[in-house]
């Protein structure tokens, strides 16, 4: 025994992983934990003896879940777009509020002119309030810097929320976003003298985890991305990507052709594209905040990629745009209510698959070798995490082993 081992007791546990009963689910068990990794795991009354001498923590028959993973978010940017928001409401669609110069470019312009201690602060705030539903895991992307400067300036605030709160953060590199308005009409141009440069220079610094990309009409063509993510393989890094949200023009067999992580938004994607994400093992990951947001009406294909056996991730897609939703809970019962997602489809796809989304071994589901990142919650069942809309039920959060 070292100082860090630990027994969590009279609990209920939901591992998530894939054998056995649904949801992972056993009544009255305990979980071993040394030195921040799980040891043993199982019914309480199977508890082998050589663990007696461990302290014991009683979680008072709570609900234990693995740690919430939120896989797909904007959340280092400057200011907001709520007048854009109200634009839209006012009949602007998203992509005339964009070629008005509004969107993902105001963006930009906030979130050059902030500080690095406004940018850290701000994110910090919404960091928060992730952190208090249950979440250990955040990735972050770049993205509304679209200048070499500040594409790592927000990936060096990412890094920096790791070392200000107890959470885990993995960084994507998004420096293919949009055209800033000094490259407008020269995407290929920007591609080549920004984007391109500051992954090189962002890999330099070993401040990229994953490379994105938004694959769409109104920002780049998958030729371009292509040559972005030729980048990123040569450096060694995965590529994932902002696919058929808006229309179908090939970006998530685009993805796929690089055996992507996974294809993000997907609300226009044929079966030959779920089928080739199929065969290439990418993840969808499934984003109702921005389909809420802006109100479109073609959803994901929920029904063709159970058909064909792509997991599926659930995430926020906290951005100042087109989903500004802050809360991974209410991400949960969006899917299930938007899309008919099942209350476990939903769990698996902010734990097990949301790992699996962003490379991750480690984390996800509760098992022998894993981290000991855990949610525990004041609930019976765990489709309770979905059902409820603006409760948020979580006791205490678990985070390598602490309470």
């Amino acid at each position: 025994m070292t100082e860090n081992s630990k027994v969590f007791v009279n609990l209920n546990l939901a591992s998530l992983c894939d054998s056995g009963p649904k949801y992972g689910w056993i009544e009255d068990a305990a979980v071993v934990v040394v030195d921040g990794l799980i040891d043993w795991l199982g019914s309480r009354e199977a508890l082998p003896s050589l663990y007696n001498s461990f302290p014991q923590i009683d979680l008072g028959g709570r609900v234990v879940t693995p740690g919430l993973i939120d896989c797909h978010t904007h959340i280092v940017h400057g200011g907001n777009r709520a007048v854009e928001f109200e634009m839209r409401l006012n009949g602007a669609s998203y992509e005339e509020v964009a070629r008005a110069g509004g969107g993902i470019v105001s963006t930009v312009k906030a979130t050059r002119a902030a500080t690095d201690e406004e940018l850290l602060t701000t994110a910090l705030a919404r960091v928060d309030v992730l952190i208090a539903e249950g979440v250990t895991c955040i990735e972050i992307k770049s993205g509304y810097g679209l200048d070499i400067e500040t594409e790592l300036r927000m990936l060096r605030v990412a890094r920096a929320i790791g070392h200000k709160r107890p959470v885990r953060i993995k960084t994507t590199f998004l420096g293919a976003h949009a055209t800033p308005a000094d490259y407008a009409g020269r995407d290929d141009a920007y591609i080549d003298e920004v984007c391109i440069p500051a992954l090189r220079a962002a890999h330099a610094e070993a401040l990229v985890d994953a490379v994105d990309g938004f694959c769409e009409g109104i920002a780049f063509q998958p030729a371009q991305i292509a040559r972005v993510f030729h980048v990123a393989c040569s450096l060694g890094l995965p590529v994932k990507l902002h696919a058929e949200q808006l229309s179908n023009i090939g970006g998530a067999k685009l993805a796929a052709g690089y055996g992507a992580l996974s294809a993000d938004h997907i609300e226009y994607l044929d079966e030959a594209g779920v089928e080739a994400l199929a065969q290439a093992g990418t993840v969808a990951v499934i984003l109702p905040g921005a389909f809420y947001t802006l109100r479109e009406t073609q959803a994901p294909p929920i029904a063709l990629l159970r058909k064909h056996g792509v997991p599926m991730a659930l995430a926020t897609d906290i951005n100042p745009g087109s989903s500004p939703l802050n809360s991974l809970l209410l991400t949960l019962n969006m899917g299930c209510t938007l899309f008919r997602m099942t209350p476990e489809e939903a769990l698996r796809g902010v734990t097990q698959n949301a790992a699996r989304a962003l490379g991750l071994s480690d984390a996800g589901t509760l098992a022998v070798g894993k981290r000991a990142d855990m949610a525990v919650w004041n609930i019976k069942h765990p489709a309770e995490l979905s059902y409820r809309i603006g409760f948020n039920p979580l006791h205490s959060r678990i985070f390598g082993g602490t309470l």
